[in-house]
């Protein structure tokens, strides 16, 4: 289940923080909960990407983001995301969440976000890229940024986020009805 009540207590408490720049990092605390884990009593990886909205909605709070969005009615979706997993997050223990945005292409935003043990380890690290969407389709980054703030640049992508955006850019979409086909024929 979606953690709505978290996610309206994360929005409330974002209006109250003073405002970030574009590119500056919202951090968050959160709990491990019951409802998070998976059998082995840890933070399940797909809730983990679940829990990174509890971060990502309200950075898009602090920098004014959201205002745009909701002014033109335009909305925020996930293109493709990478995770790295490398500590575990058990249950009832409290972390901290760090995201930013790094950059936009031409179509994408890219976000960054973290978890961090209260002993200073990194638990995952992931990077999504992110689209502005409206009735019409996407709406292409440069668009967005001419209303957001017309005199923002974007940084260069570091070069790994290059290159993994490059690669998911060659990825046949939909998947390979050949690939698929062999996939069940070697299942039966």
């Amino acid at each position: 289940m979606y953690p709505v009540i978290r996610m309206i207590w994360n929005g409330v408490k974002a209006r109250r923080q003073p405002a970030l720049g574009l590119l500056e990092t919202h951090v968050s605390h959160h709990i491990c909960m019951p409802w998070d884990i998976d059998l082995w009593r840890e933070l399940n990886n797909g809730r983990t990407l679940t829990m990174y909205d509890l971060g990502r909605i309200p950075l898009a709070i602090r920098t004014g983001m959201i205002r745009h969005l909701a002014k033109h009615k335009w909305g925020l979706t996930i293109a493709g995301a990478v995770v790295r997993y490398r500590r575990r997050i058990l249950m009832f223990e409290k972390f901290e969440m760090r995201s930013r945005a790094i950059g936009w292409d031409d179509k994408f935003f890219y976000m960054e976000q973290s978890i961090w043990k209260k002993n200073g380890d990194c638990a995952n690290h992931a990077i999504f890229r992110t689209a502005i969407i409206s009735k019409k389709g996407m709406v292409r980054a440069p668009e967005v940024m001419q209303a957001f703030d017309p005199e923002s640049t974007s940084p260069e992508l570091p070069s790994w986020v290059q290159t993994w955006s490059n690669a998911e850019d060659q990825r046949p979409w939909p998947p390979m009805q050949d690939y698929l086909s062999s996939s069940r024929t070697a299942a039966q």
